[in-house]
């Protein structure tokens, strides 16, 4: 099975982690980072960060006239042949992701990840495809609690090498930190942006980085002007790029939000876009490029409360800038937190024990700021 294909590797999870040789061995003995070297969790993985996992497709799904994929019943099914076909299959465009994605989806269950194994009994998910203002076809995913009202809404904007139902989902991880946050009583939702995921567009392609912070804060207004969430508390979660999807946001609505988590943000130039094993397109480079230059730039004007979170290793955003970013943030509530040896996927590729810590942290911070609003 030929692995050595860039399309594999595009939005690698691990970010282009670098390991030094003092703490190989180390890694080395930990049974989740032994399963990640197997040939099959390589194959699947990496597919899945480019088409973006959930549980479900529609299989009856044609997109403006486009041919059907046709699903297999099983993994089963999916011989080595099968396997080489998919690995070589155009991922530009959403059709194509989608049925890799669903091809995949059997295995995904079977992986050794703790955010895999959450439960999701007492949770309600629901997948959605709708046309936005600009005409574009956006997935989304929401978890909620299944006995009880939200207490507030956490608002996921994921990064540049993962989707909303990657490991946020615990199918990875997505659903894993879905379903652990929706488990602690909070209503979830997350979006693939355009290009990315399930999403229509032209995979990996940001042609404005304002316009798709503008497609974010649609998405997220609509799901906030509802009557059955419109008076809870609505948090930002964002990761990564999504850092910087959740800083626009700010600037743009100063006042809509209850606060912000931000896991590893790529808030100021140089973004280490090089540590991905794929080029990314021209104009999505430049677009980040002056993305993080703005933010750098603006980032005294955050003064919503926040939460910062950076592995001191990271290599792919720096954990410096998080420090940059919570000394200079006018506001009197903020908090950041850097986790020693770890690097720039906080919630996928470290040890269970820093995987939980991250997620109790963020949790406890949630939880004590919604509870201020409730008593304010």
């Amino acid at each position: 099975m030929a692995l050595s294909s860039a399309k594999l590797f595009l939005f690698s999870p691990l970010h282009g982690r670098h390991l030094s040789s003092s703490i190989t061995n180390n890694i080395l003995t930990n049974m989740r980072l032994l399963v990640l070297k197997s040939k099959v969790f390589f194959l699947c993985l990496n597919l899945y960060c480019v088409v973006a996992w959930r549980y479900c497709v529609n299989l009856g799904f044609t997109d403006k006239g486009r041919p059907v994929w046709q699903r297999k019943s099983s993994m089963a099914e999916l011989d080595n042949e099968e396997l080489r076909r998919l690995k070589d299959v155009n991922m530009d465009e959403a059709p194509a992701r989608r049925h890799v994605r669903d091809c995949f989806k059997d295995i995904q269950h079977n992986l050794d990840h703790i955010l895999i194994k959450t439960p999701g009994d007492g949770i309600k998910t629901k997948e959605s495809y709708e046309v936005n203002s600009r005409g574009v076809e956006i997935f989304s995913k929401s978890w909620l609690p299944e006995a009880s009202r939200p207490r507030a809404l956490v608002c996921f904007c994921h990064g540049y090498g993962d989707t909303c139902t990657f490991f946020f989902e615990g199918i990875l991880l997505l659903a894993g930190i879905a379903r652990r946050l929706a488990l602690s009583g909070y209503g979830v939702f997350a979006m693939d942006y355009p290009g990315f995921g399930l999403s229509e567009g032209l995979h990996g392609y940001i042609s404005s980085f304002d316009l798709l912070v503008e497609d974010v804060i649609e998405h997220f207004s609509n799901i906030k002007e509802n009557s059955e969430f419109s008076s809870l508390p609505s948090f930002l979660f964002g990761q990564s790029m999504g850092g910087a999807v959740s800083l626009k946001i700010h600037f743009k609505q100063p006042n809509a939000w209850t606060g912000a988590v931000l896991v590893a943000p790529m808030c100021k130039a140089p973004y280490n876009v090089i540590c991905y094993c794929d080029k990314p397109r021209l104009r999505t480079a430049v677009e980040m490029l002056r993305t993080t230059q703005e933010i750098e730039q603006q980032l005294h004007k955050v003064c919503l409360p926040i939460l910062i979170l950076h592995g001191e290793a990271d290599r792919m955003t720096d954990p410096s800038v998080s420090r940059e970013l919570y000394e200079k943030a006018k506001s009197s509530d903020k908090k950041i937190v850097l986790y020693k040896d770890a690097f720039h996927s906080l919630l996928e590729g470290e040890p269970d024990e820093v995987i939980l810590r991250v997620l109790s942290d963020i949790i406890s911070w949630l939880d004590d700021h919604s509870l201020q609003v409730e008593g304010s």
